[in-house]
């Protein structure tokens, strides 16, 4: 149960005064409620604001200047109203102090609120933005106007809000000013010593700085009391992944015995020999599943290092354990890939392998789920249907999950379920900077394949302005002609009222004039049963180029398709850039990818661009991307519910994301249970940052 002293930062939204029906229905909007939820006063507290404005500025009008913020105690003299029926001429009230005269100016201002805010020969404080109009300094619309004996109603310092249509920032600062206010009496999660040493404030007072400042050095990004509440968000997030890794991991693993037969039948059939990041690989993959703890491992591998021959040698493993290893691709065209790739090189080796998709005759698919339930199947491949409640499994003992940052944290424990000591390997060709690790997969041991299998071709990178199109057509014409085959990838699938970008479609419909019918078209749109059938023929050589969206970008493998040209090139972002380059280089020619742009170019597309012709090294591509970006971006979290942050700013706040995982960590270890004050203040702070979901995972000592 959430504490109780709790509760007022869990009260909705409309339940406060002056918050009517709409304006509650907004916030919730706005705040992103989870469905059937209303926004909470916590919702606000949480909203940060993106600058401050000072208003201190208390000058005489002589020494007020051009674009400053001013707070002036001035006296009115008069009011000149527009002309009848010239309401686009502005309101002007004259006024003065002792050292000169200004204009205030209100353009459309109806209904007398300007005379009644401003009454002639009374003095009120007036704040907002110098200008010059003829040459005479005027203040248009100012920001407040106040009497004399409700000066101290005026923030001389104003935080400033992100808003949305139809929320006014005076609505938002009285909430916000209530949400500071409720905040209770909490226990300190941070500890003493650690506090004193890097001069933070306790949380409320930082939410109190942050939202209330008394001067503007207090709300800055790096002052302490953002520091303390971006790491107060960190910890939060960390000690969640150490929970859910001890669930993953705690004491429900089988230390597995391996003879070593199957997995040198496997190693004899590969048309290659193994690299040495493959064979560290395996070491810390062996070594988990011979431990009693459950495997929670990560494989992060560039395009093509060579990470599928990694998962099938650590299944053969799993065979010779005598159990069951489940292979989950994020489509059925990748599962069916894999399927493609392993199958003959398990048949090779005496193991039994099986598809199973959503697709397949009804048959068929009783006959591999009976011979899955009864142990007849070794390894099977899907997609997350592998997990749905109609498959049984005879003894599953290995989840390999390709493309992990399609699976959250509670897809990866329904995962884990189905065997209930299942080790679990997760795949993902995103090379994903240590921070990025850290705050997505923290609850995951890392293993990373650096280098490309033997004989894979470096990739002539180049950039050219879409005005090269009938040179680039020149080019292309003469290397099909050679018998090369080529992908040509645009962003969108058909044509775009917003966008002036060409389509898939126009491209395939241009392209046609001059290939005829050596080139195809595949698009997301299409229907699997198509999108497979156009593939097979490009693998098969019967189609020379492939006009295609990103369906292409993962995983797709034809070694012979040796040309990539990404038209629009500035519209996509590194990850995908670097991913789609990829397709190419798989065989032993020379390969080249023509990253064709259309002008003007912005800064970060120059920059991106730049990158990706420089170096082929996806994790320096990674950390690139990730200070062109920011973090929610490059894994797709945007959408997918993973933790986007509130409070914490990576590129400013990345330093406290090490500190955050080693104390989380550490707290664990010390205080499995989270009994005790510490134990308390903890899950505090796990309810405040809405992990409650972590705290049914705290297991008794």
């Amino acid at each position: 149960m959430r504490p109780e002293n709790l509760q007022p930062l869990f009260r909705s939204l409309h339940a406060i005064k002056g918050v009517g029906d709409k304006l509650a229905a907004l916030l919730t909007r706005f705040f992103g409620a989870p469905d059937g939820q209303e926004a909470i006063v916590l919702d606000v507290l949480m909203h940060m604001p993106s600058g401050v404005v000072d208003r201190r500025r208390q000058v005489g009008i002589a020494e007020a200047y051009l674009n400053q913020i001013v707070t002036l105690r001035l006296h009115i003299d008069r009011h000149q109203p527009p002309p009848r029926g010239k309401p686009h001429i502005p309101h002007r009230v004259f006024a003065h102090d002792e050292t000169g005269a200004i204009s205030l100016v209100f353009f459309r201002a109806q209904g007398g609120w300007v005379e009644k805010a401003l009454p002639v020969g009374e003095e009120r404080y007036v704040s907002g933005k110098i200008d010059f109009f003829n040459g005479e300094k005027q203040i248009t619309h100012p920001d407040y106007i106040v009497e004399p004996d409700r000066f101290a109603s005026l923030p001389l310092v104003e935080p400033v809000y992100p808003l949305t249509n139809g929320l006014s920032s005076k609505a938002l600062a009285k909430l916000v000013r209530q949400a500071v206010e409720a905040i209770p009496t909490l226990p300190e999660w941070i500890d003493t010593a650690t506090l004193d040493q890097r001069k933070w404030p306790d949380f409320a007072r930082a939410m109190h700085m942050v939202h209330l400042p008394d001067n503007p050095g207090e709300a800055e990004l790096w002052a302490p009391a953002r520091q303390r509440l971006a790491y107060d968000e960190y910890l939060a997030g960390q000690i969640t992944l150490q929970l859910v890794r001890s669930t993953m991991v705690a004491d429900r693993g089988i230390a597995r015995q391996f003879t070593a037969d199957i997995t040198a039948r496997v190693a004899a059939a590969l048309p290659f020999s193994l690299t040495e990041g493959q064979k560290l690989a395996l070491n810390d993959i062996y070594r988990d599943l011979a431990s009693e703890d459950r495997m929670s491992r990560l494989l992060q591998g560039d395009v093509g290092s060579g990470k599928t021959v990694v998962a099938l040698m650590a299944m053969a493993a799993m065979a010779e354990s005598g159990a069951q290893s489940a292979l989950m691709a994020p489509t059925e065209l990748l599962a069916a890939q894999h399927f493609r790739t392993i199958a003959p090189l398990a048949a090779a080796a005496g193991l039994r392998c099986a598809l199973l998709t959503g697709k397949m005759p009804a048959a068929e698919r009783r006959e591999i789920l009976a011979d899955l339930a009864d142990g007849g199947i070794d390894i099977v491949m899907g997609t997350h249907a592998l997990f749905q409640s109609g498959v049984a499994f005879h003894d599953l003992g290995l989840t390999v999950v390709d493309e992990q940052h399609r699976f959250g944290v509670h897809q990866r424990l329904a995962l884990s379920d189905k065997g209930k000591h299942a080790d679990l390997l997760v795949m993902t060709a995103t090379p994903i900077p240590r921070t990025l690790v850290l705050t997505h997969f923290g609850d995951m041991a890392v293993s990373v394949l650096k280098e490309k299998p033997r004989g894979r071709q470096p990739i002539d990178t180049a950039v050219l302005s879409i005005g090269d199109y009938h040179r680039v057509i020149g080019r292309l014409q003469a290397k099909l002609a050679e018998g090369a085959q080529a992908y040509w990838v645009c962003p969108l699938v058909e044509e775009s009222e917003t966008l002036e970008v060409v389509s898939a479609e126009d491209r395939f419909a241009e392209l046609r004039q001059v290939f005829g019918d050596q080139v195809a078209l595949v698009h997301g749109r299409m229907s699997s049963a198509a999108k497979q059938e156009v593939m097979e023929r490009f693998k098969a050589d019967e189609i020379k180029l492939l006009v295609a969206t990103t369906v292409i970008e993962v995983g797709v493998d034809v070694p012979n398709a040796t040309i990539m040209i990404i038209e629009h090139a500035e519209r996509f972002g590194l990850a995908q850039l670097h991913q789609l380059r990829g397709r190419v280089g798989r065989g032993s020619q020379r390969s080249a990818c023509l990253l064709l742009y259309k002008d003007p170019l912005s800064d970060t597309a120059k920059a991106r661009l730049d990158t990706i012709k420089s170096t082929e090294d996806g994790f320096e591509i990674a950390e690139r991307d990730l200070e062109l970006r920011g973090q929610g971006d490059i894994l797709g979290t945007r959408q997918s519910g993973m933790p986007g942050y509130r409070l914490a700013v990576p590129d400013v706040h990345r330093h406290l994301l090490e500190f955050a995982h080693d104390d989380a960590k550490a707290l664990l270890q010390r205080n499995p249970g989270l009994t005790g004050p510490d134990g308390e203040a903890a899950r505090t702070l796990l309810y405040l940052f809405r992990k409650d979901l972590a705290i049914p995972l705290i297991r008794a000592g």
